[in-house]
């Protein structure tokens, strides 16, 4: 994968070349960011920058035998690890990226790089409960290999990804890892979340934050795939927010499995509250308490953005609203219940599920509280 082969971020790339042009090359690095916006493909493309033995006009070569290795994720010094998890998995039982490393290579190459952990997560066939994890024997066997000395390059890589998915006692064995690192070896951690890392974690690396993608690039992407209007053009780029992934959605017509699920529980949980369903609402709260935490916080990440949008619409700003299809007909409906009276509470009881979820909170408790409460401000406007 060559620098090429990114879409958009030449700031970023011009300063990871520059970065091993003159030799300063950070043993840790925290590339933070969205997948969407090219995260993990940013992380592959710099360790091929900095293996190809014959780079020119600023990028690797991609056909020497290092390139070649890298560009099919087979390279014998580059190492990967990634959370993995599996049905039915028997209690005691641990199971490792290199497990699955195969379809991680197949996701990946398929991908180009762009995918999310919800895509990972249903090419595991985890369900909607099941989430994967870096576990600490993963640890250990990310000191095993790094223990040995590299096969064929100068130095030997190792990319994390989502490395907040690792729990504390992984987080600790990779903390020391970090602080006595091993010579010309480079730790690469590509994380959405690195607020969820240690702090000692982040202290010891070198953040390169990974910008949303400008929508001057994403309106050639669209121009690229699919010949529309001018207008139509910079409304697709736009509603995509920066995120490549997004705008393939929005391109093929539909939105992922995981945001439709989101807007159909919103739509359930305001059209309940408006009809003062309690029992309907705590059996809502039910269904949501069973997701695993990560889908129960982007699902009132989801929460919020709708009621924003349906804000926008109330305030008479429907112009700038990032809605379209179904979200937008709902969300214009709706806005007659969203306004200055209730706009805050709203949020603040999403923001509260979402601190009391993060802290472990009881999912059935924490979601029937939350549920019963926008009842009551829904009712507020009825």
């Amino acid at each position: 994968m060559r620098f090429v082969d990114i879409i958009g971020q030449d700031m970023v790339k011009e300063q990871l070349r520059r970065g091993v042009d003159s030799g300063r090359i950070s043993h840790a690095q925290l590339f933070s960011g969205r997948c969407g916006a090219g995260i993990l493909p940013l992380a592959i493309a710099y360790v091929q920058y900095l293996n190809c033995t014959n780079r020119y006009n600023g990028d690797s070569c991609g056909v020497c035998a290092s390139c070649q290795q890298i560009s099919n994720l087979s390279h014998p010094d580059l190492h990967f690890v990634f959370p993995v998890n599996k049905q039915g998995k028997k209690s005691g039982e641990v199971v490792l990226s290199d497990d699955f490393l195969p379809m991680f290579r197949d996701i990946t190459l398929a991908r180009k790089g762009y995918f999310s952990a919800q895509d990972w997560y249903d090419k595991l066939n985890l369900g909607k409960t099941l989430k994967g994890s870096i576990s600490s024997k993963e640890s250990d066997a990310i000191i095993h290999k790094l223990s040995y000395k590299s096969f064929v390059s100068e130095y030997k890589s190792m990319i994390i990804w989502l490395p907040e998915t690792m729990n504390v006692e992984a987080a600790n064995k990779i903390l020391k890892i970090l602080e006595e690192p091993w010579e010309k070896t480079l730790f690469i951690l590509v994380s959405e979340r690195p607020d969820k890392l240690l702090s000692t974690i982040i202290s010891r690396t070198q953040e390169l934050i990974i910008p949303p993608i400008s929508v001057d690039i994403l309106m050639e992407q669209v121009a690229k795939r699919q010949n529309s209007e001018p207008s139509h053009i910079r409304n697709l780029a736009r509603l995509s927010n920066g995120d490549i992934l997004e705008l393939e959605y929005l391109l093929s017509g539909d939105s992922s499995q995981m945001r439709q699920d989101n807007f159909d529980f919103f739509c359930s949980l305001m059209r309940f509250s408006y009809n003062d369903k309690h029992l309907e609402l705590m059996s809502w709260a039910e269904e949501i308490a069973q997701l695993n935490r990560d889908r129960q916080r982007l699902l009132l990440q989801d929460f919020v953005r709708l009621l924003r949008e349906a804000y926008m619409y109330n305030a008479g700003v429907g112009e700038l609203s990032y809605l379209w299809g179904a979200e937008a007909d709902f969300c214009k409906k709706f806005s007659l219940f969203v306004d200055n009276d209730n706009i805050e509470l709203f949020v603040a009881e999403i923001e509260q599920a979402i601190i009391q979820i993060t802290q472990n909170g009881n999912a059935t408790i924490v979601f029937t509280h939350f549920a019963l409460q926008v009842s009551k401000y829904v009712k507020k406007r009825s």
